[in-house]
């Protein structure tokens, strides 16, 4: 938390929306196993890998956009370097995006089909995934502003969007 705080670029919203889905997976994985749904329970514990593994990519993946940026403003490169950097950078939230949309999914699921007194903790993975969907999304808009990249994230969102609100109901 400390790393997140402080005056650095890295890690910032990228890692932390990464960590938020593996949080999250933790919670749907811990009410899938009490609820005997091992098939949930390994496939979210994938998903958690996964999204541990994204944080680690989101450490370095802005360090191009910003040496991009660096550029002088008359470099014919710049533009299409600085593009390039942030469609690169924009990879990492995208999946990310979409790997919470699956574990607020996978939460919605066991929370309708799972222990009811575990249903606290599903909901609670269900809503920290589709923070994280909705917040990697805005990443890769902040990024590109439009575009098939763009699209998907926003697709993955209403996805996560509607898995938090089948969970609640």
């Amino acid at each position: 938390m400390d790393a997140v705080a402080a005056r650095v670029p890295a890690p910032g919203g990228g890692s932390s929306t990464a960590w938020a889905t593996a949080l999250a997976a933790s919670l749907v994985e811990m009410a899938a196993r009490f609820a005997g749904d091992l098939g949930l329970a390994h496939r979210v514990r994938d998903l958690r890998a996964r999204a541990l593994e994204l944080a680690e990519v989101e450490l370095h993946a802005y360090e191009p956009v910003l040496e991009a940026l660096r550029l002088p403003r008359h470099d014919p490169e710049r533009a299409a370097r600085v593009d390039a950097a942030r469609t690169e950078a924009s990879q990492s939230p995208l999946e990310v995006a979409q790997v919470a949309a699956e574990v607020a999914e996978m939460a919605a699921d066991i929370t309708q089909a799972g222990n009811p007194n575990l249903a606290g903790d599903a909901i609670a993975g269900a809503l920290l995934a589709e923070a994280a969907a909705q917040a990697a999304a805005r990443l890769v808009a902040i990024n590109l502003v439009d575009g098939p990249m763009v699209s998907q994230s926003s697709e993955f969102a209403a996805r996560a969007q509607a898995a938090r609100t089948r969970a609640l109901n």
